[in-house]
């Protein structure tokens, strides 16, 4: 059995491990009320600008825009993984890179290759780790998505798009449920099917101003940038939740570790009052 002092040392250190947990539980609370706030905020625009891209993509423009015509064969699929800069946030990150690897296995058994995007220090770690061939990365987004930052990286994934560099671009991220609960989503964002858009109630035409090209070539790129803010926006959400769950279940483990220790050190320390009682009792008796 350790000695009274080992045990006195351990203790002292998992009491300020709860305290920083704790402190990070608190801090993940309140940024994660925030993050639930900016992901419910953007909600609206997404569902209208998905409503406009339903009803041009069911529309008969004398313009077909690149990202509404599906390939004939798909040799090669662009990949934006969306992914947590920091850790400590449970099976998060796992969660989405397990889901995005089986599928790249999948996609790898019918001959198809890859190029990604990541967005988050994680993914762009476990992608280099697997050598993947990462042509975009953003990293360092911090606690709120600014779509300045963003543009950059995703415009790469869209050109490559229209350029044919590849015929399908997917999007792996964690979709927030409720603060108990997320779920690893993929979502494809090209090519927009009716089917994924849905379809709007009843049918018309639009008269295009300029043109059909210069108006659907700015909606459908924001209707993507929309849906890339949005899994961003539930991706922080969901780290934020994770990592609150995560702290909470290291402060109650630290709590029992510390209850375990200090029942060993009572008996530790038992065990050594009773060996001098014995010891004292034993010389008396011999004297």
């Amino acid at each position: 059995m350790a000695g009274s002092k080992e045990i006195r040392t351990k203790i002292k250190s998992v009491q300020n491990t709860r305290k920083i947990t704790k402190a990070m539980e608190m801090v993940a609370a309140s940024k994660m009320r925030k993050a639930q706030e900016r992901m419910r905020a953007s909600r609206p625009y997404g569902e209208k600008i998905r409503n406009v891209a339903a009803h041009i993509s069911h529309a008969n423009p004398e313009y077909r825009h690149p990202f509404l015509v599906a390939r004939d064969t798909v040799k090669k699929v662009g990949i934006i993984i969306v992914t947590t800069d920091k850790g400590l946030c449970g099976g998060l990150n796992t969660n989405v890179q397990r889901l995005a690897l089986n599928k790249m296995k999948e996609w790898e058994d019918q001959g198809e290759s890859f190029e990604v995007c990541c967005i988050g220090n994680k993914g762009l770690g476990f992608m280099q780790r697997l050598g993947a061939n990462v042509v975009s990365q953003i990293t360092g987004l911090g606690d709120r998505p600014q779509m300045d930052k963003l543009i950059g990286a995703v415009k790469i994934m869209l050109d490559g798009y229209t350029q044919d560099r590849f015929d399908r671009l997917v999007i792996f991220y964690t979709s927030f449920i409720n603060t108990m609960k997320q779920e690893p989503m993929m979502e494809q964002l090209l090519p927009l099917s009716g089917d994924k858009l849905g379809s709007p109630e009843g049918s018309w035409d639009y008269i295009y101003e300029p043109d059909a090209k210069a108006v659907l070539d700015q909606v459908l790129t924001r209707y993507v940038e929309a849906v890339i803010y949005q899994a961003i926006s539930e991706n922080m959400a969901s780290e934020q939740s994770a990592r609150m769950v995560a702290m909470k279940a290291a402060s109650d483990n630290a709590g029992t570790v510390i209850d375990e220790l200090t029942l060993i050190y009572n008996k530790s320390r038992q065990a050594a009052i009773t060996k001098e009682l014995s010891e004292i009792v034993g010389g008396a008796a011999a004297v």
